[in-house]
């Protein structure tokens, strides 16, 4: 039976015990009713008709139609004889009354009249006595009866008003309780009761999902441990020290070589919280230095945060070396509610070993300073030589001979210039360039890079419009390589410029920095190239399609202008052309 036919029983039964006792209750009333009608039309009338010919007989010496009054409630009491003997009596009255309307002064006919309206008036009166009596039985039967049935009524409405909520209760109760139960992986859980309503196909539907999950669980923990073991087995066989933290920054595990540079044990580490370790040890209250920071906290999902370290690590064999390493943090967030808001669940701090690399870049760094500072001999030497070719005390040249001159002197520039380049990238790389930072003037800087760049400039009739207020501070700055870095925005504008253009040259103050601005009016750098004009060897094709330079002088630039405290950029929204600027401190 489904619930709503079990509430449509429930209502109905309840129904059927109002409906009963409303029909009992509305019997014994009209009963009672028919009782009491039954006194006043049987009885009280005939005792008013007999009082009223009492009075007519009494009333018949003074008042002429006292007689005729008499007649009238005769005749009403012969149409409401009621009870045994009382037709009698009647009869007498009327066989005594017409006598006595025949002979007046018959005297005994009178007393049999008075005696029969006596006889007539005390039957009446026990009749409505009797009928009373039943009256009052019937209304205590009636009482009792309802009392009864009401009780046992009561008894079942109540017992149905306690029960039947129970009923519909308890199933949501105990699915309440297996939901939780669920919730909390508990797989194992299972509803109990059984009935063939809609109740019971939710628990037979309920048990058969909950087993469906036991055993899905328990068929990928074998899944899940066999993956853990393996991930395990590779944090531990991994090169490059890692160190996993839960969400409340307890160490969860790291692998032998995290703990050989932290200089601690592995049994001493695990379970324990970072900051407790790292207050007794520099090298992990560097790595987790970022993680107490409060944006960690507020954003979980931050991207990987990466830092160089120098580390000395001890090694397996005992010969321990300063070494490299990569520092790089990983946020670790996940949705366990499926509604994809992500929450921390720990960190993943990665130190990759990156000295081998480091190596070979300190052997390339030597290596292009070395070759770069001796080819400039050479060089020197051949642009001598070529002067002394040029000179006509010598012997005088063919044109051909002289076209030829022309492109190795070209040549040797260009080598000149390259080297050059590999000597301030030897120096950037490794660290040490030298800078000689004093007070300079900004137009004597500008003076400088646009004479340098004169000749060049005029073989493409390009000139040099400088924009300079009169006013402007000084600042800190190498000269040589503020110049040098002018003369590099220089040498690409002139180099890009279309004939017969101009090249404006800026120089504004900016608060507490002085900035100079160079701009042509040539291609322009496309929208794709500008995130990487600043990188190293890299190369923006020209107009024909060509990359021209070493892709060295705007990296090198870069390094001078930031080493001197500055900032350097290009901007991307000019109208036409190439917009470069660098900013120097102020005095």
């Amino acid at each position: 039976m489904t619930i709503k036919a079990k509430i449509s029983l429930g209502l109905g039964f309840m129904f059927a015990i109002i409906l009963g006792l409303g029909g009992l209750g509305a019997y014994y009333l009209h009963e009672l009713a028919d009782d009491s009608q039954a006194i006043l039309k049987d009885n009280y009338s005939s005792l008013q008709y007999t009082s009223d010919m009492q009075k007519a007989l009494l009333d018949r010496a003074t008042d002429p139609d006292a007689l005729h009054r008499f007649n009238e409630n005769l005749m009403k009491q012969e149409a409401n004889v009621t009870e045994e003997g009382e037709q009698e009596l009647t009869t007498a009255l009327r066989r005594d009354f017409n006598r006595l309307k025949t002979i007046p002064a018959d005297s005994a006919a009178l007393k049999r009249l008075q005696s029969a309206l006596l006889q007539l008036d005390d039957i009446n009166r026990q009749a409505m006595f009797r009928k009373n009596g039943t009256a009052e039985k019937t209304a205590t039967d009636a009482l009792l009866l309802l009392a009864v049935v009401g009780t046992i009524c009561f008894l079942i409405v109540f017992s149905f008003i306690i029960n039947f909520p129970s009923y519909i209760a308890r199933p949501v109760r105990e699915l309440t309780r297996g939901i939780r139960e669920i919730t909390s992986r508990n797989f194992e859980e299972r509803l109990h009761f059984r009935s063939s309503d809609e109740f019971g196909e939710l628990a037979r539907s309920f048990n058969s999902m909950a087993q469906k999950l036991d055993e899905y669980e328990h068929s990928n923990l074998a899944k899940l441990l066999f993956e853990k073991k393996r991930i395990d087995t590779l944090i531990q066989l991994m090169s490059d020290g890692i160190i996993g933290l839960d969400e409340n920054k307890k160490i969860l595990f790291a692998n032998p070589v995290a703990c050989r540079l932290l200089g601690i044990d592995e049994a001493k580490l695990v379970g324990r919280y970072a900051p407790d370790v790292a207050s007794v040890n520099d090298l992990l209250r560097t790595l987790i230095q970022d993680l107490m920071a409060e944006h960690w906290t507020e954003a979980p999902s931050q991207p990987t945060y990466n830092g160089l370290l120098k580390i000395y690590d001890p090694g397996l064999d005992g010969a321990g070396k300063e070494s490299f390493f990569n520092k790089q943090i990983h946020a670790v967030t996940v949705a366990p509610t499926g509604d994809g808001e992500l929450r921390p669940a720990g960190w993943v701090i990665m130190l990759e070993n990156i000295t081998p690399f480091k190596e070979l870049d300190q052997a390339k760094t030597n290596f292009i300073a070395t070759v770069s500072h001796e080819l400039k001999t050479p060089i020197s030497s051949i642009k001598l030589s070529l002067k002394l070719l040029e000179d006509s005390r010598i012997g005088e040249l063919n044109v051909e001979q002289k076209q030829l001159i022309g492109h190795v002197r070209d040549d040797a520039e260009r080598l000149l210039s390259i080297t050059s380049e590999l000597v301030n990238m030897a120096q950037v790389e490794s660290g040490q360039i030298q800078l000689k930072i004093e007070n300079v003037a900004p137009m004597d800087i500008v003076r400088y890079a646009t004479r340098a760049l004169q000749v060049s400039a005029s073989q493409k009739n390009v000139h040099f419009a400088i924009h300079a207020p009169a006013d402007l501070p000084t600042v800190k700055a190498d000269p040589d390589k503020a110049s040098w870095v002018l003369v590099n925005f220089l040498s690409n504008a002139v180099r890009h410029s279309p004939e017969e253009n101009k090249i404006d040259v800026s120089v504004s103050s900016l608060g507490k920095q002085v900035e100079f601005e160079v701009r042509d009016y040539g291609a322009g750098v496309r929208p794709e190239h500008r995130d990487r004009i600043f990188d190293r060897y890299f190369r923006a094709p020209g107009n024909n399609g060509q990359s021209s330079g070493t892709g060295l002088g705007l990296a090198i630039s870069k390094e001078f202008i930031e080493s001197m405290g500055g900032e350097i950029g290009l901007r991307t929204d000019p109208e036409a052309g190439a917009v470069f600027f660098f900013r120097l401190p102020g005095t």
